[in-house]
């Protein structure tokens, strides 16, 4: 056993001796994560903090992870045990959803909106990463969150469809409409199909919340509708169950917005994570020169 896995569990009261099993869990791009099975018979999920360096925001993100697992209600892990590099959390039943077969995705698709405006009822006094400093305005938060990008995209010399100054004016100009948000809820911002569990033909789980913020609830439809406009079912179940967003123009305008910022995450991250998938990159830059282009004729 690692002695990172090891001090992680005798810190969260458990004998590391207890573990049966242990075995890696796939599909990660950032921290390492591990399904764990005591003796006892509890399945367990530990995740650990690289040693590498990321992006800007990407410090204390196990902390924000668990403490968006104590404030939020929903189908989420329970926290076991956390530190400074670690969280150990309880396993939840299902398989992500990306790669599953369905048969029925209309209803899950509603079932799923349903869920995440249950998520969104968590409101907080600030906006921003919880692991930083809270701004009192959303504007602020987030256009310091599309400078930090922007600067860790030239500190790494990543290649940007349009000039970093070209971008960063847009998102300033838009200032008003992120001034149309005044309550901060906490926005999960990475359920793509590989966080979301199914199990029985239900939606079972909401994993892998590290980079959760308190901002706009419309930011959420960027990953789960990744690439694509959000779809009717999860707008239907998002709003029969009262979620807090208002899908007008303004909020269509806004999620244009967190779609750049997505998209630059996505090709900044690269390099720190020495991945070299040339297409990925044209892929992902395609897109977003689509959604400044889009932002530009907006203004």
């Amino acid at each position: 056993m690692r002695t990172e896995t090891a001090a992680a569990l005798a810190a969260s009261g458990i004998d590391p001796a207890s573990v049966v099993t242990a075995a890696a869990i796939g599909g990660g791009t950032y921290n390492t994560a591990l399904r764990l099975t005591l003796a006892d018979g509890r399945r367990l999920v530990l995740k650990l903090a690289p040693a590498a360096p990321g992006l800007t925001y990407e410090h204390g993100l196990l902390e924000t992870e668990a403490e968006y697992y104590r404030l939020v209600r929903g189908p989420l892990p329970a926290v076991v045990g956390g530190g400074p590099g670690f969280l150990l959390m309880t396993e939840l039943p299902g398989v992500p959803w990306a790669g599953a077969r369905v048969t029925d995705r209309p209803r899950l698709r509603r079932e799923l909106g349903g869920i995440v405006a249950g998520l969104h009822a968590t409101t907080g006094d600030g906006f921003g990463y919880p692991q930083d400093p809270l701004r009192p305005t959303w504007s602020a938060a987030f256009t310091a969150m599309v400078d930090a990008v922007l600067a860790d995209a030239a500190r790494y010399g990543v290649r940007l469809p349009r000039p970093a100054a070209e971008i960063r004016h847009l998102v300033h100009r838009h200032e008003p409409l992120l001034d149309l948000v005044t309550t901060p809820v906490l926005v999960h911002f990475d359920l793509w199909d590989g966080n979301i569990l199914l199990d029985g033909g239900r939606v079972s789980g909401i994993i892998d919340a590290e980079r959760a913020f308190w901002g706009d609830p419309v930011a959420e439809f960027v990953s789960l509708s990744l690439f694509r406009p959000p779809d009717a079912a999860l707008l239907a179940g998002y709003q029969a169950a009262g979620g807090p967003a208002e899908f007008g123009m303004p909020a269509w305008a806004r999620l244009r917005l967190y779609r750049v910022y997505l998209g630059l995450i996505m090709l900044a991250e690269m390099v720190p994570r020495q991945d070299t998938d040339a297409e990925r990159a044209r892929f992902v830059a395609g897109h977003l020169a689509k959604d400044v282009d889009a932002l530009q004729r907006a203004v």
